[in-house]
């Protein structure tokens, strides 16, 4: 087995060891943020947009500048994070939606970091949106969830939590129920009152936002989808200002983390907890890839370099780092945090960044992100990006990250190499096609 294969199937032939020694087992708070742009916190220099308690959290914590979801999208970028595996194992390589996918999702054949967490004793939570599969058999409270209370589709209504198809999503685990509220509140409600009921005992948690993904509503504005019909009108044609709308999404949810973190703080638990912040994707219309080429749905940077941050005081030096990580690398991570080891046999694609934590450099090779025909990898600070079409490019992100200049008629022989690299990814993957 070569050296390129090697790094394909890493997760297959590791094992994660402990090096975490605690007296008790850290708490984990995943926070994922949706259509969020790597340009989109002030931390990371927007002018427009204040979040000043995530701020502060990459002030005292690491902040990532070379963090990446796994996909382009949304569904494949959380099947990836649930999984700590490539989405295309399971065939999740584009967006599930309730007209075309109403019968897809991720199997119940798939161990997940909520099953993988509840193996080592933590109490476990979902929070918000899932958008990996709708039928019941695919709900997260059937996927390693204790507790689960969000929304299943894409995105939903803010206040009227209907979604693009007409259906009423809202669910308490399975099952449908009518609440009121402002969906951004009501995720960070849930888990306020989560870890004040479970302080005592090892929990973790993942609150999955909607925010700040369309449909653009503050939480003064107004509901306007309805019942059983896909037509929705625009926000601007029912009196909402999306450009505002989208300053108080990102306000209502940097606020609520904010809340979430004073709680801990309140009930003692601060030191022992680790809190994770990213996004599931690169920015769509309203946000911002900080200068990024590309956005949401492209492989270039834009669409998959996000902003990360991890604080937690008990372990972690305020720092930037420029680790190259990834989305998968989460449960892995988590597994070792909290003193378990990963068997071969569960094929892990995600490398465990407890030495970053530690505020160590991690090496990497290898990382692939495919959306449609085109395949991007990563090789230390190459970057090549290939099309069905047979087109080639490749960039040297060490000077130039906003890839403009392609560099592969220069390299030849390290094209030749990625392109064997794909074939051999996709071999692993069996790069499924979405049903």
């Amino acid at each position: 087995m070569n050296k390129i294969l090697k790094a394909c199937t890493v997760g297959t032939l590791s094992v994660a060891s402990v090096t975490v020694k605690a007296e008790k087992k850290p708490n984990i708070i995943f926070i994922m943020a949706d259509d969020l742009g790597y340009g989109d916190l002030s931390c990371y220099g927007s002018k427009k947009v204040k979040t000043p308690n995530l701020d502060k959290l990459a002030a005292t914590g690491i902040k990532f500048t070379d963090a990446h979801s796994n996909g382009a999208v949304c569904s494949p970028s959380r099947a990836a994070f649930f999984t700590g595996r490539y989405q295309q194992h399971y065939g999740i390589t584009g967006v599930v939606t309730a007209a075309k996918h109403r019968h897809a999702g991720l199997s119940q054949e798939a161990w997940t970091v909520g099953e993988a967490m509840k193996e080592q004793g933590y109490k476990t939570a979902l929070f918000g949106k899932w958008h990996l599969g709708y039928k019941t058999d695919f709900n997260p409270s059937k996927q390693g969830f204790d507790v689960y209370k969000g929304f299943v589709a894409g995105n939903v209504d803010y206040h009227n939590k209907i979604d693009l198809e007409g259906y009423y999503d809202w669910l308490h685990q399975d099952k449908i129920v009518k609440e009121e509220g402002y969906v951004t509140d009501l995720i960070n409600n849930y888990a306020m009152k989560f870890v004040e009921e479970n302080k005592d005992k090892p929990f973790f948690m993942v609150m999955t936002h909607g925010a700040p993904h369309a449909p653009y509503q503050g939480p003064n504005d107004k509901g306007f989808r309805k019942l059983g019909t896909n037509k929705h009108p625009k926000e601007a044609s029912v009196g909402i200002d999306t450009g505002k709308a989208f300053l108080e999404m990102m306000s209502s949810m940097d606020a609520g983390i904010g809340r979430l973190v004073g709680k801990l703080d309140e009930l003692g638990i601060r030191d022992n907890t680790l809190v994770i912040f990213t996004s599931d994707n690169g920015p769509a219309k309203k946000g911002s890839s900080g200068g990024l080429r590309g956005g949401k749905s492209s492989i270039y940077e834009g669409g998959h370099r996000v902003p990360t941050i991890a604080n937690w005081p008990g372990f972690i030096k305020p720092q930037e780092s420029d680790s190259l990580i990834m989305a998968a690398d989460m449960l892995p991570t988590f597994v070792e945090l909290a003193g378990g080891k990963l068997s071969p046999e569960k094929q892990i694609d995600g490398k465990s960044i407890v030495s970053v934590l530690k505020g160590k450099k991690q090496k990497r090779e290898f990382l692939f992100w495919g959306y449609k025909s085109n395949v991007a990898v990563r090789d230390g600070n190459w970057k090549f990006i290939y099309s069905s079409k047979g087109k080639s490019e490749l960039y040297d992100l060490s000077n130039d990250l906003k890839e403009k200049k392609n560099r592969a008629k220069e390299f030849p022989e390290r094209v030749k190499t990625f392109i064997e690299a794909i074939k051999k990814w996709k071999t692993y993957t069996k790069a499924k096609k979405q049903s």
